[in-house]
């Protein structure tokens, strides 16, 4: 029997290292351009901000201290976390099922015969067995499984891992909008004074008969008008802290007492972003669908397994008697070698392991998608932050010149030569230039925080 076993063995295991059922599977295509392309030129760095660790990236010490929170207590992030664990379990399983299974049976039986009208006959019987089956991995089902397991595990891995880097991105989103909120609601307050000041100028010329009461009026209308835009900037400040505390994982509450970012200072113009095919080590989203894409391998190599016959190897060591008294006199053993497989099954195996090929495609299509849409994204975010910081220039020139038109309507209109109209005309525009500027700030901070994310940073 022993020799019959290890015969069995060695042909399988020779005949398993002469075939494959993953073989022939078509490798990923990736083709990675060589440099980003922003606007009209191609940025070749060998740096890029991705390596900056985010507590150092993100220098204001507050965001750094909620982002922490957010790291410990958000629920998407523990919920990764729990998928990692019972990835790890999973990967445990597959890792256990190559070892032989060690059980225990204890027993009684009571068994009564007559056959043929004659004696009847009874037959008790006490057992205590410990029964060792090992399912021989010939093909390589077991090692294709444990495989597919690990790949499972490492991209749970990272899929927590690319959680942290969207909840970073999401805290640092949701803490400049408060800011630029914050600054615009400031800049309202700023210029309610003014129109309320220049409301009362309106209101004592009237009276004193040096202007009609349409210009009274039209102070009245630009001072209203500014009021209305205060109640709704303050329901969006506090829907925006309350978005930091449930990114925080906490019920809402003040946020912060003080901040030392200053919504205000000027970003560089250029920032190095790496060559394309670091993104395939810095994003873990890219390494998780290529971990998910070698699972799918796996599985192609358990379905091919599957449609060959498998080896089973048992023996049971015990003890069997039909009575307890001479019971540990009376040992019991057991051997078994048992080959089974399929003779016909009309093609169901064979189905299957071509299902499994059509799902590794899938896999490797879904894993070049992810890269083109990581490279697509990272050019994107190259082009939007530097034409959000141009944009920034711009509208700080046009708020200057705004600032400076203000002036000269008053100093016109106090000559007689201006109406008050364009008095109001010249504010107005220099408010809307204001917003504009902390709009346009606002969105190259957010620009450049979609382009530390895409770049693969924040998770470390």
């Amino acid at each position: 029997m022993k020799y019959i076993v290890t015969t069995v063995v060695a042909a399988a295991m020779l005949a398993a290292s002469s075939c494959s059922g993953t073989r022939n599977l078509a490798n990923p295509r990736l083709d990675m351009p060589e440099a980003y392309v922003a606007g009209d030129t191609a940025a070749v760095d060998s740096q890029s901000i991705a390596d900056i660790s985010w507590w150092e990236f993100y220098a204001d010490s507050t965001l750094t201290k909620i982002m922490r929170i957010a790291l410990d207590n958000n629920r998407d992030i523990l919920k990764a976390a729990a998928r990692v664990e019972q990835a790890r379990h999973l990967y445990g399983v597959a890792v256990a099922e190559m070892w032989p299974k060690v059980g225990v049976d204890v027993g009684y039986s009571y068994e009564t015969n007559k056959y043929n009208g004659g004696e009847l006959k009874k037959d008790p019987e006490h057992d205590l067995k410990l029964p060792i089956t090992w399912e021989v991995n010939l093909w390589g089902s077991m090692i294709h499984a444990k495989d597919a397991g690990k790949a499972r595990y490492a991209a749970s891995v990272e899929d927590y891992r690319a959680m942290r880097m969207t909840v970073i991105a999401e805290v640092a989103t949701a803490y400049f909008r408060l800011l630029s909120l914050e600054n615009e609601l400031e800049i309202v307050r700023r210029t309610l004074l003014t129109r309320q000041e220049s409301l009362e100028q309106a209101r004592l010329r009237f009276e004193g008969g040096l202007t009609s009461e349409t210009v009274y009026q039209q102070a009245k209308v630009e001072y209203s008008t500014t009021a209305s835009l205060v109640p709704a900037l303050e329901l969006q400040v506090a829907a925006m802290r309350n978005t930091l505390t449930t990114l925080m994982g906490e019920y809402p509450h003040e946020v912060f007492d003080r901040r030392n970012t200053l919504f205000g200072a000027e970003m560089p113009a250029g920032l190095p972003a790496g060559v394309p095919s670091d993104l395939l080590r810095r994003r873990p989203d890219l390494r998780a669908a290529e971990m998910r894409l070698k699972a799918a391998m796996a599985d192609v190599g358990v379905s091919y397994a599957d449609r060959f016959p498998s080896l089973r190897i048992g023996f049971t060591p015990g003890l069997e008697n039909d009575g307890l008294k001479d019971f540990f006199k009376s040992p019991f053993t057991y051997t078994l070698a048992q080959i089974t497989g399929p003779i016909f099954d009309f093609g169901r195996k064979k189905r299957k392991y071509q299902a499994m090929i059509a799902a590794y495609d899938q896999s490797r299509l879904d894993y070049e998608k992810a890269v083109i849409g990581a490279f697509t994204e990272v050019n994107t975010s190259i082009v939007a932050y530097n034409k959000y910081h141009d944009n920034y220039r711009v509208k700080v020139d046009l708020r200057d010149a705004a600032a400076k038109y203000v002036k000269l309507a008053w100093l016109q209109y106090r000559g007689g030569t201006l109406n008050y109209i364009d008095v109001l005309d010249a504010q107005r525009r220099y408010f809307e230039a204001q917003i504009g500027v902390s709009n346009a700030l606002r969105d190259e901070y957010l620009a450049l925080i979609n382009l530390y994310k895409a770049l693969g940073g924040g998770w470390s």
